[in-house]
Order: structure tokens, then C-alpha cells, then sequence
């Protein structure tokens, strides 16, 4: 007989553990069986238990009945002789074999556990920000999106993606952005938001973690699918849905149902008012919009009438109001991000551009551009964001949280278009610099509206003729504006000349494209605007100076030719603004459409176009009978400067206006090669020459990972031998009308074909919405909330899509929010 070592006494209590643990071995060889690898919480708190307990079987299940006095070494030794027949070396070996496993399992747990604290960190600050856009705990059905959309499994050899069919087969699959795996739609919402007994056992992966494992997705599925867990969540969702007391009683049921129709006609009044821009609420609740027009409705719907009588203004109160129409802007902007996200490649732009409201806070409005199936572009309104710091940071801040918010990639990010202020189009700390630094592909356009404008603005200003006549008809505009006894002397005069009557407007003092109408107003009326002012200079009000001062202005001959000299300019610039203000407007479309236009001003610079004007110009100073044109005074330079050599002069005003002319039109060519010579132009440039040529321009086309060079090369071969065209438009004019199969044989064209397509050419959309704005936030509507706002003007430019929206589901998210709308208004089928 061996002699044993001492070992420590084993307590009476952990003997009495030990005996039941002897009993369970079984159950507990199951239950280590059936544990999963994503529940890494699970195994941390329960695995090391199960391995002290199989130790613990092992060494008591020889000889039962243990007493108080055994020691460890006796357990081993009665071992030999147990039931399972196993001897002291494989017990030892199966010991270390359960210790190993606990080891791996603590270091894995541990490996997890830091990842998944360090994602929740890096994200707990932005997390916090996140709207209810994608507020899962609000959602009633599970969130599917794109495959694409939700991360791959790298292994050592390969990369597993998440399939698509596995939504059809496990329809209770639910996508968190924030935990980037999938859950179990009802087990979450049953076991996180309402702990029971049963949360105990269920899987953490598909509760609180994230299930992420896409190589054992089918297996996990489906052991989750038909646990006692899942089960059970789903009973308590059915019964939520479909309370006891509603099934049983009719008379609750039949309430109910009055309710829900009551709530219909609620969401369609704030649905209408919304659509037209209209306020909501009033002075007092009685006066208000929404409470009317349910009044109104009411005179045809018993049912209304009785829940209007009831007082049960609760469910029209400003805070219901706000919910209802922040659950309708949430499913447009919604939608637009799902379209993007399920575009074949993901590719999209940015559109950002900033005001002032009329309480005078700063309203950025942020569109998104994107190319459809069709291969026509769409440009789509967001939302308005205030921002209480216009820095280029914080503008490009607004602008990645938005993209967060949609679970956008921000490496589909393609193209972004602001205006030229430094603040966004600074090259070192502007908001396209800082975007840039995260996506560099997100090439920069400044918008061509607006470089048209600077190029006018510059133009006008080059010349002293011009800009002083255009500056005394903006003063005849200001005086016809604010003086209602001047507008109604020249109404009267005007008529009796027999004239057309134009009303005269002030000059726009940033839009220089939009001053065609005015200059034309005031040379087709010329006449009576001398004669309106002469008789209000004569009278003697507070505006008479200033009246006096325009006739003496209005009476030289100078006036009328710096006004036909502008005109032609200005006429052919508000034509190319016009052209860019297009939501289809593209890249290759602008850069043509420049050249069309500065060929033809160019064209007039010559001697034959300025003897035209001028001659118009002279016979209207003589059919008017005011001072003729003549060549202004100036000073001789210097003899220091000229030398013994007489000073140039010009002979007569037709040679010192020419010159003024020409100068303009310098100015003009020379702004047209400054603004749109743009460096992301250029790249732009190069892949619609790569386009047109098909000869791929390897350093370009490498950057995008969508392209593929090789690929590019030979369907750009096919295409353009089999097909003629010019720009990029063409060309998805001919994919657009292509048969599928034939299609499919230019997947990298098509794709080449979008990126030159989703690039916008000007922040048109963007100045759309601050004319919604102006009629959104009015005098008498300057205290509306920023998420007000925002919603209702979501709502009101997205007309076409608002219509479109099914009221009952906007009743059934209301409804699902919390158990006292369940039981006034029951479940919406």
C-alpha cells in the first residue's frame, strides 16, 4: 500500500456539493455540449464552474457517501474502482484536459471582452447622438438591411459574408449597427427590455453581444430557433400584440377599433398640414390648425365627433404632434438611405450648404445625390441641421454624423459639392479637407451656380460704366420699393404712354445672374421713369432728393450704355446658371456647357458686336432727348511717367467705351479659366476621357476599388465598337436600353458611367430648401424647435413621397411605443 500525501480536508458543505454534482454529471456533460461560442459572457461565468464540477465529479464518483475526513488522494484511489473503471492516470489526463479548456476559454473571453469594451468606448460618445432613425428599441419589426451593410468574418484563408436567405429562413434576424452582429428580434426586446426568468438562460449573442460567427451561422440559427428561450419570446410578443382582454371582450375590442380610427384621422389632418407647410398649432389649442381642421372632419365622422366631445386633446398635444410627424420625416429619410444602401455599387455625394433662419440661427441643409438602377441621378433633401459653430471641423463633424445616422459608408462617399467660402473649401481646414482626410475619393466641386455668379460679379466690377449703372438702377428699385407715391406715378404714366407696365425691383445684392429682368425693365420704360422721377423731384417729400439725384443720373446718355453694354453679359450668364440648376446636371455637361458660352462671348469681343450696342445706345439717347455720350473728363499723367511723349487719349467715346467693353469681356474669359479649372475637375476630366477614348488612365483608375483595369479595358473595347457616343449622358442613355443580358456584358462601364454621373455640378438643392424655409419658419412661427423644423420640412419638400407614406403604419409604430396606447387603442393589423 502506497503511502498518500496529506491533502486538505473537504468541508461538509462542499461534500453535499459534491454529492450533487456527482449526481448531475450527465446533465452537465450536455449542457458543456450545447454551449456556444458566441455566448463569451456565458462561458466566463459558467465555464470555469463546470470545470471545478466535472473535477470534483471525478474525484468523488468512486466511492459514495463520502465522510467529512476523506481526503483527495482517497477519492483518487477509490476512483480505481468506481463505475466508470477508469484508472488514476486517465483521471489525472482528463483533469488537465478540462483545466487546458478552462484556460483557452478564460483567454478567449478575455481577448472578446477588451474588443468589445474598446468598440464601446470609441462609439459611447456618438452612440449617445444616434436619432430615433435607428433606435431599434422603438422598431416593430426586425431591421434587414443589405448584406452589405453588416461586417464580414476574416479567417486565415478566406472571408465570410452574411447571406441574404438567411432573412427569408430566420425572419427573426435583426441587425444592430451598433454591436455590428445580428440579434433575435423578440428575444432582445423580451429579455433586455423586460428581464424574466427565463433571460437567465438565454444566449447572449443573440441578446446583448452581437452573433457574428457567419461560419456557424446555420448551425446557431437554428439551435436558437428551437430553444425554449426563443420560443417563449415569442409567445410574450404574440400576446403583447394580441392582448387576453381585447380577444375576450368585445366591447373593449370594439372601443378600440373607434380609437384607432380617431388616430387615423389625427396622423392624415398632421399629415396634411405638414405636406402644405401649414402651422400646426395656434394662440390657444381651440384656434389651432390641427384642431379645426378635426372639427371640420368631424361634421362627417360620427366617431370623431364623439372622441372631440370626449376632450381627449391628450392625443393632439405638441409633444404627440412632434412624435407623429417625427415618425413620418424618419421613414422618407429612411427610405432614401435604404435606396442608397441597395444600390448595385455603392456610390453617392454630398450636397452641403448653410443660412440663416429668421431668429437668426445657422441652418446647415444637408442633400444626398445618388444614381439609380436607371442611371438617372437624384438629388434628396435630408434634413436641417443647426449649428451653433460654422467652423470648417464642425461642419464636417454635422456632416459624418448624418452619414452615421443613415449607416451610410463613408467609403461610398464619391463627390461633395459646397459653395466657395473658406470655411468649406479651404485646403488645409476647410470641411471638404477634413472629409477628404477620411475618404480622399470624395472629390470636391465647387458649385457652378455659383462660380457663374462670382464670374458676373467680377465682370460688372471690372468696369466703372457698368458698375455704376448698375448700381443707379438698384437705387431706382430700392425708391420704387419703398415709396408707394412713386410707384403709383409711374403706374399712371406708364399706362397713359401706352406702355408695357413692369414693376421696378431692386437688385438681388448676391445673385448677379438674376439682374437680366430688371436691367430690361428699366430700358423698355425709360421714358416714364424719367418722367416719374421729374414730378416726384418736384414735390416736396422726403424722397424728393433722392429722386433728383436718379433724374440727373437717369438724364446721361452714359447711363443707357453702360446698361446695353451689361445686358448681353449678364443675359448669356444667367443662361449657364440656369443649366446648372438641373438635379440631372452633370460633370461632363457643365464643362461643355462653359465652353459654349465663353466661346460666344468671346465672340463679341470684336469691332462690328460693340458697334452695334453702341449705335442702340446712341439712337435711344436721341429719341429720348437727354445728354449725349460723350468722353468723360480725365487728368494727363504726369510728365515723370510719360516723358516728353504726349499721353494716349482717345479720340472719341466710341474708342473709350470700346475699351471699357473689352475689358469685361477679358475679365470674363479669364474667371471662366480660374473657376473651372478646378484640381477634382481634372480627375473627373480623365476618367471621361478614359470614357470617351478607352484608353484607361492606369493612376486614376486604380484608386477606385470598384474599377477594375483590366476588365474596364476590354468592355470599354466592346462598347465602343459596337456603340457611338459623346459624354458620359450618352452612354447611360445606351446602357439604359440595353436588354439585360447584354447589360451584364458592361458591368465596369455602367459602373465608370455612374461615378461620372453622381458627382454634382452645384448646391442647387440645397438653396431649394432655404426657399422652404421662408415659409416654414415665418415672424410668427420664429420659436419652432430645431427638431420641429427639421421634420416638417422633411415632410413639405418631400411632397411626392409624403403621399406615398401608409398612415397605418405610422399608427401602428405610435401604438407599439408603450402598453397604454396597446390597450386604448389595441393592436392595427
Amino acid at each position: 500500500m502506497s503511502i498518500m500525501p496529506p491533502q486538505k480536508k473537504i468541508k461538509p458543505k462542499e461534500i453535499t456539493l459534491l454529492k450533487f454534482f456527482t449526481k448531475s454529471k450527465e446533465k452537465a456533460g450536455i449542457i458543456r455540449k450545447e454551449a456556444g461560442e458566441e455566448g463569451v459572457a456565458h462561458e466566463v461565468t459558467g465555464g470555469g464552474c463546470e470545470e471545478s464540477h466535472d473535477a470534483a465529479m471525478d474525484e468523488t464518483k468512486g466511492e459514495a457517501g463520502g465522510t467529512a475526513g476523506c481526503e483527495e488522494q482517497e477519492g483518487s484511489s477509490s476512483m480505481e474502482t468506481g463505475e466508470d473503471g477508469t484508472g488514476p492516470e486517465e483521471d489525472h489526463q482528463m483533469v488537465e484536459t478540462g483545466r487546458k479548456r478552462k484556460r483557452e476559454r478564460e483567454r478567449e473571453a478575455e481577448t472578446d471582452r477588451q474588443g468589445v469594451q474598446s468598440m464601446h468606448d470609441r462609439g459611447r460618445n456618438r452612440d449617445r447622438e444616434l436619432s430615433d432613425i435607428e433606435d431599434s428599441s422603438q422598431r416593430i419589426e426586425p431591421y434587414q438591411p443589405h448584406p452589405k451593410c453588416i461586417p464580414t468574418q476574416v479567417l486565415s484563408n478566406r472571408v465570410l459574408h452574411f447571406q441574404e436567405k438567411w432573412y427569408s429562413q430566420f425572419p427573426w434576424l435583426h441587425y444592430d449597427a451598433l454591436k455590428q452582429g445580428v440579434l433575435c428580434f423578440y428575444c432582445k426586446k423580451v429579455y433586455q427590455e423586460k428581464p424574466t426568468p427565463f433571460a437567465a438562460k438565454a444566449e447572449p449573442a443573440f441578446i446583448n453581444t452581437g452573433f457574428k460567427n457567419w461560419k456557424k451561422a446555420i448551425e446557431k440559427f437554428k439551435a436558437h430557433a428551437s430553444s425554449h428561450t426563443h420560443c417563449h419570446a415569442v409567445s410574450v410578443t404574440a400576446q403583447e400584440n394580441h392582448p387576453v382582454d381585447a380577444q375576450l371582450s368585445s366591447a373593449l375590442a370594439k372601443q378600440q377599433a373607434d380609437n384607432r380610427h380617431c388616430l387615423e384621422k389625427i396622423v392624415s389632418s398632421i399629415k396634411y398640414l405638414a405636406r402644405q407647410g401649414l402651422a400646426l398649432r395656434g394662440h390657444e389649442d381651440e384656434n389651432s390648425n390641427l384642431y379645426q381642421l378635426l372639427k371640420d372632419k368631424a361634421e362627417d365622422d360620427v366617431l370623431l365627433d364623439k372622441w372631440l366631445q370626449r376632450s381627449q386633446k391628450e392625443y393632439i398635444s405638441p409633444e404627440i404632434q412632434n412624435e407623429i410627424l417625427s415618425k413620418m420625416s424618419n421613414s422618407i429619410v429612411r427610405g432614401i438611405a435604404d435606396t442608397i444602401r441597395n444600390l448595385p455599387i455603392l456610390q453617392y455625394a454630398i450636397i452641403i450648404d448653410g443660412t440663416q433662419d429668421i431668429s437668426g440661427q445657422e441652418q446647415e441643409s444637408i442633400c444626398l445625390r445618388y444614381v439609380d438602377n436607371d442611371l438617372i441621378p437624384h438629388e434628396d433633401f435630408i434634413g436641417l441641421f443647426g449649428v451653433s459653430d460654422t467652423t470648417g471641423r464642425s461642419l464636417a463633424d454635422v456632416a459624418k454624423d448624418v452619414l452615421l445616422r443613415l449607416n451610410l459608408p463613408i467609403h461610398g462617399l464619391r463627390g461633395q459639392t459646397y459653395d466657395g467660402a473658406a470655411n468649406m473649401s479651404g485646403k488645409h481646414f476647410g470641411a471638404q479637407a477634413l472629409i477628404k482626410q477620411e475618404q480622399p475619393l470624395a472629390l470636391y466641386v465647387h458649385c457652378g451656380a455659383h462660380c457663374t455668379n462670382l464670374i458676373a460679379q467680377k465682370a460688372c466690377l471690372a468696369s466703372s460704366l457698368i458698375r455704376d449703372s448698375l448700381d443707379w438702377v438698384h437705387q431706382l428699385g430700392v425708391l420704387f420699393s419703398q415709396s408707394g407715391k412713386f410707384k403709383a406715378i409711374h403706374a399712371a404714366i406708364a399706362h397713359a404712354e401706352n406702355t408695357c407696365y413692369t414693376k421696378i425691383k431692386p437688385l438681388c445684392p448676391t445673385r448677379w445672374t438674376v439682374r437680366n429682368k430688371a436691367i430690361t425693365a428699366v430700358l423698355s420704360q425709360y421714358g416714364s421713369v424719367l418722367a416719374a422721377l421729374e414730378e416726384m423731384a418736384s414735390g416736396a417729400s422726403n424722397t424728393a432728393s433722392t429722386a433728383n439725384g436718379l433724374l440727373g443720373q437717369f438724364r446721361k446718355g452714359k447711363t443707357v450704355l453702360g446698361l446695353k453694354l451689361a445686358l448681353p453679359v449678364i443675359h448669356e450668364l444667367e443662361c449657364l446658371n440656369i443649366s446648372f440648376q438641373k438635379r440631372t446636371a452633370t460633370v461632363a455637361g457643365m464643362k461643355a456647357a462653359v465652353e459654349v458660352v465663353r466661346t460666344s462671348l468671346m465672340a463679341k469681343r470684336n469691332e462690328a458686336s460693340f458697334q452695334t450696342l453702341f449705335e442702340e445706345a446712341m439712337a435711344m439717347v436721341q429719341s429720348l432727348g437727354i445728354k449725349p455720350i460723350t468722353i468723360p473728363q480725365s487728368r494727363p499723367p504726369p510728365k515723370c511717367f510719360t516723358g516728353g511723349a504726349e499721353a494716349h487719349q482717345p479720340k472719341s467715346a466710341k474708342d473709350h467705351y470700346r475699351v471699357e467693353f473689352f475689358k469685361v469681356l477679358d475679365t470674363v474669359d479669364a474667371q471662366f479659366t480660374e473657376r473651372f479649372g478646378q484640381d477634382d475637375l481634372l480627375t473627373l476630366q480623365k476618367l471621361e476621357e478614359t470614357l470617351l477614348s478607352g484608353e484607361v488612365d492606369a493612376p486614376v483608375i486604380d484608386k477606385y476599388s470598384e474599377l477594375n483595369r483590366e476588365s474596364l479595358s476590354v468592355q470599354l473595347s466592346m462598347f465602343r465598337l459596337n456603340y457611338s457616343f459623346s459624354n458620359s449622358a450618352e452612354a447611360a442613355g445606351i446602357i439604359r436600353g440595353l436588354p439585360v443580358e447584354v447589360r451584364g456584358l458592361f458591368g465596369q462601364v455602367e459602373t465608370l458611367v455612374r461615378l461620372l454621373l453622381v458627382v454634382p455640378v452645384s448646391s442647387s438643392e440645397a438653396e431649394r430648401s432655404f426657399s422652404a424655409l421662408r415659409r416654414l419658419k415665418t415672424w410668427l412661427r420664429s420659436t419652432m424647435t430645431q427638431n420641429r423644423l427639421n421634420h416638417v420640412s422633411v415632410c413639405h419638400i418631400h411632397q411626392d413621397k409624403l403621399d406615398l407614406l401608409d398612415e397605418k403604419s405610422i399608427c401602428k409604430q405610435f401604438i407599439a411605443l408603450n402598453d397604454k396606447r396597446k390597450k386604448n387603442f389595441g393592436f392595427l393589423a
